[in-house]
């Protein structure tokens, strides 16, 4: 079974989806969704909207993909009952809070995870799977290959997007508009800010892709075992919708789609399919240009008549008596639910009585509904005749009855639930932590509470194992591609024969391979942890402890409750994205390529991008995040985030913590004293 899933940003795209052809759509409610800015539906729209569809025999996922502070949790518990009472047919999640609270209130909605929880390879889509997630929507970086060999390797549903927007940056792991402008991505008000003039040498607009179309692979990724081939979009107009959804449905059914109109309602310079093939190249870069707003304007019109009528989808068959004797009765179905109407009693005909045909004729004319007469039952008594007008109304008061029906949805069952606070123990004196990038930064670190390393640099010098012993954590790559699954996992086995024994992770995917090679988890700050229920749920993954968010304010991080141990990053160049397609990459590729390189945004300030082993890159913050001398409580330890550090800037930074020492140099404090919205 597959599914066409279209983007619905408020009631006119709702319509442009169904009535276009789409077999499922997702939308929020009013808040905890990763597009807040869209009209979305409030609590009496979202019955009306679930009702419209489920009568069309089209599927409603509720996105509540956003991360979510404690304070907001009795604003989300009733989100929760209001989407289980429309009796919608999935949320979308991203927090490990939200997944628990549905589970807990509404076990009957299906779980499906968000691409906000970049599942990008096999292990974290089974590891999403162990958690209750029935549906993962994969990151929209992966080859057809790789997503192929996840399908081959899990049976949990797959989801793919296949035409729209592609951000720069891997979906969880951007925080270019909280850093830069307090507006958070990951809390659903991302202000795109990498699409302005990002600069890399000569090369315009850095940070910004053209938009994805896999539009005419469909059939191929079906055949892989792809159940949903989703689009992106819900900011944009009803006739982008209802041109992806009809592109989608006639790619799927083996015919040609119209992509000209589809790039000419919404395209930046085109469209690439980069990700899909493998061919990471600079032509996948693009910006939204003049010609392409313009462009809109020749298509818009017979774009809107692909939605200008209602389709009949929906068979349905009839029974009509007719007699000279007994009032008329017709009854419809459409194989589950039945509705019937009372006519009068007809005449004896003079000339010709009506008969099959006749009546057929009138019943068919089911224009204005979603139905289509399948098949009629005809009995008449005798030799009656029935009038034109009065079977034209007995056909419209009973396909009437029947929507209504069909627009009675089924409410979820409900549970109440109270949410049960865990004594947090107190705070000790807040320790440090060291991450390197490289093993000559560490000279100093002697007596730091954990050295973190990434792995190829413990290969490399193995006497670091000797030097910190069970204080030396291993740091698996923020991003792991299906291809480099098994190697890691290889890796991290010999690292534990070898004596290493913990792990940081940064995302779910790492933790089942940490995990899987006998390693103590310990959750980085890419695991997006900014509530306590989230804390208890990693915890109950296996966590040792955890690096919370770098979103997280500190008047907000000292309310956390739970017993795990918690910190945050105290100093580094925060990684503010983490990208697969490379912007310093040429059309010679990666041919004497340093590794690294300087992005300059519009008012000249640089952002460092470094490239780990030519598999992804990351941009860094302009200025390094500083708060030795900040009043920071609530947290057991802080780390230092170094990366391209000299050595004695490394020590130096270190010591100045350790005397809670104000910043000599520019830094930021990050957001540890703002608020995010």
């Amino acid at each position: 079974m597959t599914e066409i899933l279209a983007p619905v940003g408020g009631k006119e795209q709702l319509i442009a989806a169904v009535r276009s052809g789409a077999d499922a759509v997702y939308f929020g409610a009013k808040n905890f969704n990763a597009r807040r800015n869209a009209s979305n539906f409030d609590d009496f729209e979202l019955s009306d909207a679930v009702s419209y569809c489920h009568a069309r025999g089209v599927k409603v996922h509720i996105v509540l993909n956003t991360l979510v502070m404690d304070s907001e949790f009795p604003a989300l518990i009733e989100e929760i009952k209001n989407v289980a009472k429309s009796g919608a047919d999935a949320v979308i999640v991203q927090d490990l809070a939200v997944m628990r609270l549905v589970k807990e209130i509404c076990p009957e909605l299906e779980l499906h995870a968000s691409t906000q929880m970049t599942v990008h390879n096999l292990a974290g889509a089974k590891e999403a799977q162990k958690l209750g997630f029935k549906r993962v929507v994969l990151s929209r970086e992966l080859s057809y290959e790789e997503i192929k060999y996840i399908a081959a390797n899990t049976d949990i549903e797959l989801e793919v997007f296949v035409h729209g927007a592609l951000c720069m940056c891997m979906s969880g792991c951007c925080y270019l508009s909280s850093v830069l402008g307090g507006r958070s991505g990951n809390r659903g008000l991302c202000a795109q800010p990498c699409r302005l003039d990002f600069r890399f040498g000569e090369k315009d607009h850095a940070l910004s892709l053209k938009d994805m179309s896999h539009v005419e692979h469909i059939r191929k990724l079906a055949e892989a075992g792809v159940c949903s081939f989703k689009i992106e979009g819900r900011m944009k107009r009803p006739e982008y919708v209802a041109a992806a959804v009809t592109a989608c449905k006639a790619a799927l059914a083996g015919e040609k789609p119209d992509i000209e109109s589809l790039r000419a309602v919404f395209s930046r310079q085109g469209f690439t399919d980069g990700y899909f093939t493998g061919k990471r190249t600079p032509e996948m870069f693009g910006f939204r240009s003049h010609d392409d707003v313009t462009a809109a304007d020749k298509v818009l019109k017979n774009l809107a008549n692909l939605y200008k009528d209602e389709p009949k989808k929906i068979p349905v068959r009839m029974n009509l008596f007719i007699s000279e004797s007994e009032k008329s009765v017709l009854v419809a179905t459409d194989g589950e639910n039945y509705a019937s109407v009372t006519g009068s009693v007809c005449e004896k005909a003079l000339r010709t009585p009506t008969d099959k045909a006749l009546a057929e004729r009138y019943l068919s004319k089911t224009g204005g509904t979603p139905f289509y007469l399948e098949e009629l039952d005809f009995t008449a008594d005798g030799e009656p005749v029935i009038a034109a007008g009065e079977l034209n109304e007995m056909r419209r008061s009973v396909l009437s009855q029947l929507l209504k029906i069909r627009e009675e949805t089924v409410p979820h069952k409900i549970n109440d639930i109270e949410i049960e606070k865990t004594e947090k123990q107190p705070a000790k004196e807040i320790t440090l932590r060291v991450r390197a990038e490289r093993f000559e930064q560490l000279s100093f670190a002697k007596d730091a509470e954990a050295v973190i390393l990434p792995i190829a640099e413990i290969e490399n010098h193995p006497e670091v194992i000797r030097l910190f012993g069970n204080r030396l954590f291993a740091e698996l790559p923020a991003l792991v591609f299906p291809g480099d699954e098994e190697e890691i996992k290889s890796r991290l086995t010999a690292l534990k024969n070898a004596g290493v024994c913990h792990a940081l992770c940064e995302n779910i995917c790492a933790l089942r391979l940490a995990k899987d090679a006998g390693m103590a988890v310990h959750g980085g700050h890419g695991l997006n942890i900014i509530n306590s229920i989230a804390l208890e749920e990693y915890k109950q993954l296996g966590l040792s402890d955890a690096t919370l968010s770098f979103e997280l304010s500190a008047s907000k991080m000292r309310w956390l409750d739970g017993n795990i141990r918690r910190g945050i990053l105290g100093y580094g160049y925060l990684p503010l994205m983490r990208m697969r397609a490379c912007p310093l990459k040429g059309p010679a590729g990666c041919k004497n390529c340093p590794g690294n390189g300087k992005i300059k945004d519009r008012l000249g300030k640089e952002f460092t991008y470094l490239c780990f082993e030519k598999k992804f890159g990351t941009l860094l913050n302009g200025v390094p995040l500083y708060i030795a001398d900040k009043d920071v409580s609530g947290i057991d330890f802080m780390t230092l985030w170094f990366t391209t550090e000299s050595p004695e800037n490394c020590e130096k930074i270190y010591n100045m913590f350790k005397n809670k020492v104000p910043a000599d140099f520019e830094k930021t404090n990050g957001l540890y004293f703002r608020e995010l919205l």
